[in-house]
């Protein structure tokens, strides 16, 4: 099967190379490249065209909508062409390389392949401690308490067959859509698993994750999460 790669981006001009020169690098079966122009007021869309010269599988798009991590990847999807899906962030945080570690699992028949960074083999690598211990907290607990079977729930970095994605009806606003995808496909009846990644903070360029601001768009989902095991399990 092929893949659609796909980077929600916002004002990624400093990482932007980067992060497709490695996507490139890494990735050795038939795929595109979709970035995903949030509403930048850089330099991103620029270079992600002078990239497409180099590699034809790059391709440029813009968000039509409201700016925001949800409408990029949620517009994003509606531009993919193939079969299979990985997100992937546009600070350069992400491994590439993971992905083809996904598409095995992929071909032993799992339809979510969740990065992991929180299970042997896996690494979170700089950045704020507290957002460490948010991210790992919320990954272990809700694999603990719902029997979901990946340790990062929240991570962005997944791979999906496209059929999941598209029956799931999703109403995340923000950087939360990370955790319901994987939720919603887990209690639809889809077959997830993990694999170790490595993240690593960015060096480069200003984040648009306010852990504080978006920490009720997160409890929604983990309340849900485990509201809707705790009524299976009483059923």
């Amino acid at each position: 099967m092929n893949l659609s790669v796909i980077i929600p981006a916002h004002n990624e001009e400093e990482n932007i190379v980067e992060v497709i020169t490695g996507i490139e690098a890494a990735l050795k079966i038939p795929h595109e490249l979709v970035v995903v122009d949030d509403h930048c007021a850089d330099r991103t869309a620029e270079l992600t065209e002078a990239m497409s010269q180099k590699y034809p599988a790059v391709r440029l798009v813009r968000n039509p909508g409201k700016n925001g991590f949800a409408s990029a990847v949620k517009f994003g999807l509606r531009q993919a062409k193939n079969e299979l899906i990985v997100f992937i962030m546009a600070d350069a945080c992400d491994d590439a390389r993971t992905i083809n570690a996904m598409l095995k699992k992929i071909g032993e028949g799992y339809d979510v392949v969740c990065g992991s960074r929180y299970i042997k083999g896996g690494a979170r690598i700089g950045g704020s401690r507290i957002k460490g211990f948010f991210s790992s907290f919320v990954g272990m607990s809700m694999s603990g308490l719902t029997g979901i079977p990946t340790h990062d729930v929240a991570n962005t970095f997944k791979m999906y067959r496209k059929a999941v994605l598209d029956a799931i009806d999703t109403q995340a606003e923000s950087f939360e859509i990370a955790m319901e995808f994987p939720l919603r496909a887990y209690y639809a009846g889809f077959k997830l698993t993990e694999v170790p990644t490595v993240w690593r903070e960015r060096n480069k360029g200003k984040s648009n994750f306010s852990m504080f601001k978006l920490f009720p768009k997160y409890l929604r989902f983990y309340l849900w999460g485990i509201t809707k095991r705790f009524k299976l399990n009483k059923n």
